[in-house]
């Protein structure tokens, strides 16, 4: 053992490798974009979901030497609005520095106004040196701990008197730790900005006093008045004894841990005491069903037949847009096979903050590369329903769920780009997903589809009559509309708590880590959904209604209709937004995401459903 352990070899996951450096070593700072957020909870709440590149014109932050030159960044990075550029600032290992000059930046009238705005709007800052983002100290007033919140504010204000304050000095604080080779690490970065006039001297100089004015944002300044505004900064290198694997605690701190476990524990006692009604309600009904049909004498002319039994004739009689259905099935399978290897892969800690856009990275990978899974789901469903389209069906499984998500994108793009934001993502990204989709995802999705097409359909276990009977009129919560309501309100009960801090991280640019709750939260959505949906089809073929499949695939999917009003009530209650382009994103985003929710947790229920009806019905004597 010892002579083989010589061939094993050791590696870094990406984005998780540490940086040494040696003493007067330049550390380069790098900045992200400009980011809105409500730091101080203000009544204004969030104003804005539009982020701005950090050297966006009407900002006019200083510029290196050269021009500011562009990061390269991950595909989930791009997507999700980060445009990572170097900086002027100057950081030297353990060399501190006082009251260091970056320029002195000109204001026209208009810049003036856009930037006391973005004050207003509490815009961050995002700055990132050795991978930690440049944060802010907070305190939670629930438990008394310290952490670091990513990101500082752009400017303060006195929103009583309308008095706006720039941000031109920044106090850099950077934590280090000495490895065992003697080199050192950056462990912690906080920022503390302030709002200084800095006036230079007659040589120019300028001298940063604690006890200066703040530099105050004029709106009534003259249009042919510039407004010039001196940049300095100071670096304090700090010695610290958190190890380089433990430098990301101080930034991932869980708000009101006792709510996720309460909401959890909630949850949980909420599926087991439907798991066993449902359980005891069905396999008692059903098997006293089962039996007292299997009793009757198949001789006898006359059998009093009732309940779902009745209906056994018709309820595997192929769906209306038996395409469309299998289209949804496949890519509802395709999205829920990428969700469950993703969370498997954050659990195990393979995703890393550190490593920006990681996660939306491996979700767009695998994603593509389970397009065969999608085909196979699909081209089978398709076989299964009597389908005989089986060439429309390789085409249109790839291309209508991601069709419908791609021109939606598109559309919230040009409003990005219209409000020359740097969300907007770039032509060669567009071309690199179209690229991905096309000659990766396509043709594995073909290829899903003939594997799934050569096998055998799923034969129904009674025989189809010719003619379907008449369905009696329904009762009233058996109706859509109203089934539709009660089903979606359980498995939106399961994942509340959880969307909640995932809006919140998404909204208010925020780190999510907390994947083992979200990963407990999904498999209890996924047992409810299907639990649900199974008692709905049964109450459902016992009013002898057999158009079952559109139904429960509907019925799975209705808690997306919660997740959509949810957001509507989050955007009046936590947000807002003001403008067209702001309420726009929101809300078409937020469609978005409950149009991809729907069809996965609609496919959950279909499945559940299928093999619950093949089941029933192939334990009962049919003459």
């Amino acid at each position: 053992m010892l002579l083989a352990s010589s061939g094993v070899h050791g590696f870094y996951l990406p984005g998780v490798a540490p940086t040494d450096y040696e003493k007067d070593e330049r550390v380069p700072l790098f900045v992200n974009s400009m980011t809105p957020s409500n730091f101080y909870g203000s009544a204004n709440g969030l104003t804005s979901v539009v982020p701005y590149d950090y050297y966006f014109r009407a900002f006019h932050f200083c510029q290196p030497e050269g021009g500011p030159k562009r990061q390269s960044e991950s595909l989930g990075s791009i997507l999700f609005g980060d445009r990572i550029f170097n900086s002027p600032f100057e950081l030297y290992m353990l060399k501190n520095e006082t009251c260091k000059t970056l320029c002195t930046a000109k204001y026209p009238f208009r810049d003036t106004l856009f930037v006391i705005r973005k004050i207003w709007s509490e815009y961050n800052f995002n700055w990132l040196i050795d991978g930690l983002p440049a944060a802010h100290e907070v305190q939670d007033e629930s438990t008394g701990t310290s952490f670091y919140s990513a990101g500082f504010p752009l400017g303060s204000a006195n929103y009583e008197k309308e008095e706006f304050f720039i941000h031109n000095h920044y106090d850099i604080k950077i934590e280090y730790h000495q490895a065992l080779s003697g080199k050192y690490r950056v462990v912690g970065v906080t920022v503390e900005p302030a709002s200084r006039e800095n006036k230079p001297d007659e040589k120019g100089n300028v001298f940063c006093k604690v006890d200066d004015k703040p530099f105050m944002l004029h709106e009534t300044e003259s249009t042919d008045t510039d407004t010039e505004v001196p940049y300095t900064y100071s670096v304090t290198w700090i010695p610290s004894s958190t190890s380089w694997a433990t430098r990301w605690d101080k930034y991932l701190h869980v708000y009101d841990a006792n709510i996720h476990w309460f909401s959890l524990l909630n949850s949980a006692i909420i599926v087991v005491f439907l798991t066993m009604i449902v359980s005891g309600i069905l396999l008692r009904a059903i098997r006293k069903d089962i039996a007292r049909y299997n009793e009757i004498d198949l001789s006898e002319d006359i059998q009093e037949d009732s309940g779902w039994k009745l209906v056994h004739g018709d309820v595997f009689r192929p769906p209306k847009q038996k395409m469309l259905l299998s289209v949804f099935l496949g890519s509802g399978s395709q999205l829920l096979a990428m969700t469950l290897v993703t969370l498997v892969f954050a659990l195990f800690g393979f995703i890393s903050p550190s490593n920006r856009g990681s996660l939306s990275t491996v979700m767009i990978l695998f994603y593509t590369f389970f397009g065969i899974i999608g085909g196979y789901v699909s081209a089978r469903a398709y076989k299964t329903f009597g389908g005989e389209s089986w060439k429309l069906n390789l085409i249109l499984t790839p291309v209508v769920v991601p069709g419908i998500v791609f021109v939606a994108f598109i559309l919230l793009n040009f409003l990005l780009i219209f409000a020359k934001s740097s969300g907007a993502v770039p032509i060669g990204t567009m071309i690199a997903l179209i690229a991905m989709w096309f000659i990766i995802s396509a043709p594995l999705s073909v290829v899903g589809g003939f594997l799934g097409t050569k096998r055998e359909a799923y034969e129904a276990p009674v025989r189809t009559n010719q003619i379907p009977r008449q369905i009696p009129t329904q009762p009233t919560y058996l109706r859509p509309v109203p089934s539709i309501l009660l089903a979606g309100i359980l498995p939106f009960c399961a994942i509340f708590v959880e969307l909640y801090f995932i809006l919140s991280s998404i909204w208010f640019h925020k780190i999510y880590y907390m994947f083992g709750f979200l990963f407990l939260c999904f498999t209890i959505m996924v047992v409810t959904s299907s639990t649900v949906t199974v008692l709905m089809i049964y109450f459902t073929l016992c009013a002898e209604n057999y158009n079952w499949q559109w139904r429960s695939f509907i019925l799975s999917g209705s808690a997306s209709i919660y997740i959509f009003l949810h957001s509507i009530i989050y955007l009046v209650s936590k947000l807002s937004l003001g403008g067209f382009i702001s309420n726009g994103l929101y809300l078409g985003y937020s469609l978005l995401i409950s149009f991809v929710f729907f069809i996965l947790t609609g496919t959950v229920g279909f499945i559940a459903s299928f093999f619950f009806v093949r089941k029933i019905y192939s334990s009962i004597k049919i003459d």
